[in-house]
């Protein structure tokens, strides 16, 4: 009978590592868009034309 608990605790412990790992992954990708989003609409700012530097 000490098969049904070990079973249960080892899907448990799959299930939250997995958990993290998806987070992980989703958080970074959901902060560098919004980085993205808010360069590029602070760029765009003023006269609506990107700056773009100047050449050397």
């Amino acid at each position: 009978m000490t098969a049904k608990p070990a079973k249960a605790a080892l899907f448990l412990i799959s299930m939250v590592f997995f958990a993290v790992l998806a987070l992980n992954m989703a958080v970074p990708a959901v902060i560098l868009g919004s980085l993205a989003l808010v360069s590029e609409l602070v760029l765009t700012s003023g006269n609506g034309i990107a700056y773009r530097g100047e050449a050397a």
